[in-house]
């Protein structure tokens, strides 16, 4: 299947058997009943893969499908033979995922990021080489409607060589504690939100400058949550400290994620609402960094999870001009459903607001154009859809990121790529 087909170009009447690796949020959503309701004509769920049974029986009922279910991805694959494999499990999981369901001759879409360390890294490239099948990537920024803008300005030089670009991205107190009450809140499960979180804001550099990261200079810090809270407990549920603590988290009270993480919280142990100032928690919550590209840009980023706002400032600075843009999400205020481009050029040339809405579903209409074009048409004249390698090169960024924030120094992108590590073209 070449880099631009769909999922079934061989036959656009056909349906392409799919199995769900990993029932949480974003399976049981995104690449579950949403995807069997808009993309029916296209796809057949075919099997449902989770370690705990009961929020996999949970999820199916959501999902409104009546696929099997397995606890071991294995025998789920040699029984479903499915055409494609979609992962949505704990991000240090996937390439054990990726590369079982590449072996068995499907192909992968992987929720981001692709996977945690360089070595993982290595061995999904060199399983998707040997099987000749692919791995797409879930980076559903690049689809929104202002990112397809933004990197049709760019290609059509309006502000001539890009040189460097600021931006910062806003989490506020509820997504961005939401990281800090879940696995995420744990290096060894998620690389950090440099690695995490990071990854979708890494992408859309790399995407937008169509150049590789070569240096990375960044610092990290845990400000707001773990050690640094007042008084701590278990999980919000049944939390001795809920009347006086500001991120206390009913989750007893929210009709989706109760079922699916309340009650097969005693299968596996997993709280979807533990405590976001426990003592253990290991990643930064504020962090900064400055990139070098390939090209000879330099990228100056930062990311805050306790913002009272939600959205990101964006601004690219070239030889003719500047583009600019501030993207909201959440705040105190009200705000239209546009986006708004400013573009000025050098020398006299103007000020131009190009206004972009907002398209219906997740990520301002990205996630819908995202699964259109893997399942429903293959033109990407803007390399929108996401390979292994840009799964890589945005992990890779994130992954010196945090080492630079921990010994206090510039990290190469080519001292963390193991020997193994092929890094060309896919």
């Amino acid at each position: 299947m070449s880099s631009t087909d769909t999922i079934s170009e061989a036959d656009p009447t056909s349906r392409t058997r799919y199995v769900l690796a990993g029932t949480g949020n974003r399976g049981t959503t995104m690449w579950g009943g949403e995807l069997l309701k808009g993309w029916n004509d296209r796809v057949e769920l075919v099997g449902i893969c989770d370690l705990n049974d009961m929020r996999a029986e949970r999820a199916r009922s959501m999902i409104e499908t009546n696929a099997g279910i397995w606890g071991d991805f294995d025998a789920c694959l040699a029984e479903t033979k499915p055409d494609l494999v979609i992962v949505c499990t704990p991000d240090d999981t996937h390439d054990d995922l990726i590369v079982a369901a590449l072996e068995a001759g499907s192909d992968v879409i992987t929720e981001k990021p692709m996977t945690t360390s360089p070595e993982k890294i290595a061995r999904i490239r060199a399983a998707e080489k040997r099987t000749g099948r692919r791995v797409d990537v879930s980076f559903n920024y690049r689809f929104s409607p202002t990112a397809y803008k933004l990197r049709e300005l760019l290609a059509s030089g309006a502000i001539g060589t890009v040189t460097s670009v600021d931006f910062h991205w806003y989490l506020d107190t509820v997504h961005g504690a939401d990281y800090f009450r879940r696995w995420h809140a744990f290096r060894e499960h998620s690389g950090s939100l440099f690695v995490h979180k990071a990854t979708h804001h890494f992408d859309l550099l790399n995407w937008y400058l169509d150049a590789d990261p070569v240096d990375v200079m960044a610092f990290g810090e845990l400000r707001n949550y773990g050690h640094n809270g007042p008084f701590r407990s278990t999980r919000c549920h049944g939390c001795p400290h809920a009347s006086k603590c500001d991120f206390y988290f009913d989750m007893e009270a929210d009709e989706f994620l109760w079922p699916l993480y309340g009650d097969p919280a005693e299968v596996d142990g997993y709280f979807r609402d533990a405590c976001v100032y426990r003592e253990e928690i290991d990643i930064p919550d504020t962090m900064s960094s400055t990139i070098r590209y390939s090209n000879g840009a330099i990228v100056s980023y930062s990311l805050n999870t306790y913002m009272p706002i939600e959205g990101h400032h964006i601004a690219f600075n070239g030889t003719h001009g500047r583009i600019e843009l501030r993207q909201y999400e959440r705040q105190p205020w009200e705000a239209d459903q546009i986006d708004r481009i400013h573009l000025t050029r050098n020398f006299g040339g103007g000020h131009e607001i190009i206004e972009v809405p907002h398209e219906p579903g997740g990520h301002y209409g990205g996630d819908n154009r995202m699964r259109d074009t893997i399942f429903r048409r293959g033109e990407d004249p803007l390399g929108q859809r996401a390979g292994s390698r840009a799964g890589a090169m945005s992990v890779l960024t994130g992954i010196a990121a945090l080492r630079s924030a921990d010994e206090g120094r510039m990290v190469t992108i080519d001292e963390i790529c193991p020997p193994e590590l092929d890094l060309g073209s896919g």
